[in-house]
């Protein structure tokens, strides 16, 4: 429908030019009467449906509008007898008001493609009989079929195959990821290579792709504050310049000396060039344009108030886990007592952990099985909850657990004082306990993200202030502070300390971001002037959030930030020029220097121009 709009009020700008130049070559050859008939032609053709806008919307605000002083600007002209001028208004201004739904309408262009993507048939899997249906006939726990070159109709889990899929359209990533049984897939990414299984986990209407295209909707629907005060400003100007053209209308008669003539013509000039077209598209454009521009490259902003917020932010506090770091351990260091049979000891270990749901557990199993080493089978296991797990293999007692489970003394002692070290690198430890004393130590570590260091130093060149809030102990808090980069650092942060401290940052910065992922984030999220989350984070986070990474990857925060920056000098560039043309304008006309057509030139050319460099938003090289 929309760009069916676009079409018809472009051909009626174009149909009203081509009779605006069959009325001036009739006037030329002085056949008057047709002339005119053909000039009202143009006018109704290329303003009615600016006109229908400008009454309705007065009618409906109580209030005058850009569109009505265009209006009168142009019935005035025609009533002194300028056919021509007040014809060329009415085609000028109807050919921008085409090219602004065209840019509405590109603006929407992100979100019709996500909508577009959105498979409608999916392969039902059913007693080993697979069946077309329709995707909205789904439920969760259906197992589904995607062949390759098919997009996932749901969002759901492997339970079968092994494939590599395309999840641009929600992440922005164009690299491939790798997808094994049980990781998650995701609704209207692509299957690249082999046919899988997965089981529906999550309602149509709640999956990762229509939520983004939810907030992305809210979003374009969202007006900023400096939008929301030009089009209060509008409606206090118009009235303005409408009490100013009825003094034109016969004070520079009698003060200036003017003759009636030209009296007239200025004062109708005056609507011309007085009106604040310009102004009015200097915001949303851009506004909706930058908006876009992030939700192609993963990056979901839920409205453009949050866009003008960050681009003021001066200090950013960032959660640790999950954020700044994986979110999942790893091994770091296996150091095996001198004589111990690596192989036969590995295999223990695998033997018992992989028993265990605890992160740390999967861990150690997944370090384990990459060396190409099998777990033990069939051990019996006794799980000591906050201390690890013991089991007898060949009668033989294994404990594995914290260095207190195992003899802390015999712990701190093992390899000449190892776990200190490691602990002072920020890596848990725990140890292996045999027959003969502690046969192992491991430690694990969430490590720091690939692009963390040079995201912070990036946010630092911009002069902000980065700061790590984490319900760590201070020693691990400490550990990636240093490998992050980060300006500063508070370990030990519960939830309400979290906030406390992002109020402590509002009032020394007065506007900060707060990064975050989890449940615990959600209240500083909600403090903070903007909130980030990290698009794998929980549904609290991302709710509570402002702003949301679709791929854990915090080089995007740089990103927005350099986006809201462009955004907001883009604005202001827009308003310096459209007022100052303004300006201009009504200097020329006053001093006689300009005519209608040069004013309306100038007047609409100026709104061409900031809707144009509102549309630079949507270059992804900032």
């Amino acid at each position: 429908m929309e760009k069916w709009k676009v079409h018809l009020e472009l051909a009626a700008a174009v149909i009203s030019g081509i009779l605006i130049s069959a009325a001036y070559t009739l006037e030329v050859l002085e056949i008057n009467t047709f002339s005119v008939v053909t000039y009202i032609l143009a006018f109704l053709i290329g303003g009615y449906a600016k006109a229908v806008y400008g009454l309705k919307k007065t009618l409906e605000d109580r209030r005058p509008n850009v569109e009505l002083l265009m209006i009168l600007a142009a019935i005035g002209a025609s009533i002194i007898g300028y056919w021509t001028e007040g014809a060329i208004l009415i085609f000028i201004f109807s050919l921008s008001g085409a090219l602004e739904t065209y840019t509405m309408n590109k603006n929407q262009k992100e979100l019709s493609a996500l909508m577009k993507i959105q498979p409608e048939e999916a392969w039902l899997l059913v007693n080993g009989t697979t069946s077309r249906v329709a995707v909205s006939s789904l439920a969760s726990g259906d197992n589904l079929v995607v062949k390759p070159g098919e997009r996932m109709p749901a969002d759901g889990k492997l339970v079968k195959g092994h494939t590599v899929v395309d999840e641009s359209a929600i992440s922005g990533e164009s690299n491939p990821v790798s997808k094994n049984s049980g990781d998650d897939v995701f609704a209207s990414t692509v299957n690249l290579s082999s046919t899988i299984t997965m089981e529906m986990t999550t309602p149509n209407a709640e999956t990762l792709v229509q939520k983004i295209i939810d907030l992305v909707q809210t979003a374009h629907n969202e007006k900023p504050p400096s939008q929301q005060f030009v089009e209060r400003f509008e409606g206090r100007y118009v009235i303005v310049v409408l009490l100013v053209f009825s003094l034109m209308l016969f004070l520079p008669h009698y003060v200036i000396g003017w003759d009636w003539n030209t009296t007239f013509y200025r004062a109708i000039l005056l609507l011309v060039v007085a009106s604040p077209c310009a102004l009015v598209a200097s915001i949303m454009p851009a506004t909706l344009a930058a908006i876009s521009n992030a939700a192609k490259n993963g990056v979901i902003i839920k409205g453009g108030v949050h866009l003008e917020v960050l681009s003021t932010i001066r200090a950013i506090a960032l959660d640790k886990t999950g954020t700044l770091t994986r979110g999942r351990p790893q091994v770091t260091d296996f150091v095996l007592r001198k004589g111990t049979d690596r192989t036969a000891l590995m295999a223990k270990i695998a033997g018992l952990e992989s028993q265990s749901n605890h992160p740390l557990a999967k861990a150690v199993t997944k370090f384990i099985e990459a060396e190409g080493i099998a777990p033990l089978q069939d051990l019996q296991i006794t799980d000591v909850p906050g201390n690890g797990l013991k089991s007898t293999i060949d009668g033989e007692e294994i404990l594995i657990g914290k260095p207190a489970f195992v003899k802390i003394q015999e712990a701190e002692a093992f390899q000449d004082g190892l776990l200190a070290r490691l602990a002072d690198d920020g890596k848990t430890v725990i140890f292996v306990r045999d027959g003969e004393g502690i046969a192992a130590a491991i430690a694990l570590k969430d490590t720091v993200r690939d692009n963390t260091r040079t995201s912070i130093r990036e946010m630092q060149s911009f002069g902000i202030y980065c700061i790590m809030l984490t319900g760590d102990n201070q020693q691990t808090a400490k550990a990636i502070a240093g490998e992050s980069g980060v300006d500063a650092y508070i370990g030990s942060c519960m939830p309400g300390d979290k906030v406390k401290e992002i109020k402590k940052l509002l009032e020394q910065y007065g506007y900060v971001a707060m990064i975050g992922d989890g449940i615990n984030d959600a209240p500083a999220l909600a403090t903070a002037s903007t909130g980030i989350a990290m698009g794998e984070g929980t549904d609290a986070a991302l709710e509570t959030a402002d702003i949301i990474l679709m791929k854990n990857d915090l080089s995007r925060i740089t990103y927005s930030i350099k986006l809201a920056r462009k955004m907001e000098r883009i604005i202001k560039q827009n308003i310096f020029f459209s007022i100052s043309i303004i300006v201009l304008l009504l200097i020329l006309n006053f001093t006689q220097t300009i005519t209608i057509p040069i004013g309306v030139i100038g007047h609409e050319g100026s709104t061409i121009l900031v809707i144009l460099n509102g549309l630079r938003m949507l270059n992804k090289n900032l």
